[in-house]
Parts: C-alpha cells; structure tokens; sequence
C-alpha cells in the first residue's frame, strides 16, 4: 500500500480533485488499484486474476441470479466518488439499478444498493477498516466482506450517527460454505476459492 501525503478536508475540494487527476493518470500505467480516501492515495497492489477475481465473479453471478432484471451486480468501472466527502472508491462489486449505473463519469455512491469487497491480501485494512469507514458515510447501506485468507465474511448495515461520524450498527459473520444475505438477496458461499501459502489464523476487523 502507498499512501500520498495529504488530507482531502471538506474545505480542500481542490487537493482532492488534485489527487484524483492523480489516480486516474495512473490507473492504467500501473498495476493494482488506486483509491482516494480522507487520507490520501491508497494504492492496493493486488494481483489480477487468481481467488480474488474469481471469487468477484463468483459473487456477481450468485447475486444476478437472485436479483430482478432491472439490478446488476457490477464488477467493472466506474468508481463511486463524493468530490465533497473527498473520497472515491472502487468496489469490487456493487449492486445497482442499470438505470443510475448510465451515467457519465463516477457514480453517485448513493445509488448504490450495496457495496462488495474481496478482501486483498496486499492490504487488507484498507477493506477491515478504510472502507468499513468510508462506505457508511457515502451513504451506501450495504457492505459485504469475502476474506480468502481465511474463508470468513461479514455483511455490514444499519447506518447510524456516532461522534466518529456515521458507522453501521450491524454486523453479521459468516464462514464459507454458509448461504449468506447481502441486502434482500441469499447466495451461497460454497466452493469460493482461498489465498493459497497463507497462515493467518484470523483477520484485523477493528474500525
């Protein structure tokens, strides 16, 4: 992970517009995925293809399945951006209306049903903690969590106001091999892939 010096403040509407100019300069030179939180520029140097892919595809068919015909689980551009919040983040996937994902440029993260990740094994706090904090204050009601170092999840809801800012109130785990609910939508988590080499007997959710 890299993260750029500076602080995208509500009143530095301008530093966070320089950072994003950044990232998406960057985007297709170099490999992995480049964010932009409250922070600065997060980079996330996961490898393309292998369990995380598969496992966002594998997610993206189980919810399209289960969801009418008007929503889509989404595993490709654009990112979802608050110039003002000055954040702009990439899921994996995320469940939007086909309607509100036609749009020119980033989408409004408050069409967005629900926002799913699959943790990265080069940075795994930025989804633990980064994005468990930032999604809520984006407005985005839903968050779901695959971890392939450990086969475990969670589901995230319930947006309330806390003196750190807004937080979601509920948590639920899962295991893999369990059926697990992301919004109104069941899917199973059988035969979902794993990290292969690591040893990591439990996952830093803190945040």
């Amino acid at each position: 992970m890299t993260i750029a010096p500076g602080n995208a403040r509500r009143d530095g509407s301008h530093l966070y517009r320089a950072m994003r100019d950044v990232v998406q300069s960057m985007g297709d030179a170099l490999p992995g995925k480049f964010e932009v939180t409250k922070e600065g520029i997060v980079h996330d140097m996961m490898s393309p293809g292998g369990p995380h892919e598969v496992t966002a595809a594998h997610v993206s068919r189980r919810l399209e399945k289960v969801m009418p015909d008007e929503l889509l689980a989404h595993n490709g551009t654009p990112d979802v951006e608050d110039v003002p919040e000055g954040i702009m983040r990439h899921p994996d996937v995320m469940v939007i209306a086909w309607a509100d994902l036609d749009v020119e440029g980033s989408v409004d993260p408050r069409t967005v049903l629900a926002a799913i990740e699959i943790v990265s094994r080069s940075n795994p706090e930025n989804d633990w903690v980064g994005k468990m904090r930032d999604y809520p204050l984006l407005g985005i009601p839903v968050y779901a969590l695959f971890d392939p170092r450990t086969g475990t999840g969670a589901v995230l809801t319930d947006i309330h106001r806390t003196p750190d800012g807004p937080r979601y109130a509920t948590r639920k785990n899962f295991v893999y091999g369990e059926d697990v609910t992301i919004g109104e939508w069941t899917i199973s988590t059988s035969g979902l892939p794993h990290y292969q080499g690591d040893d990591v007997p439990g996952h830093d959710d803190e945040g």
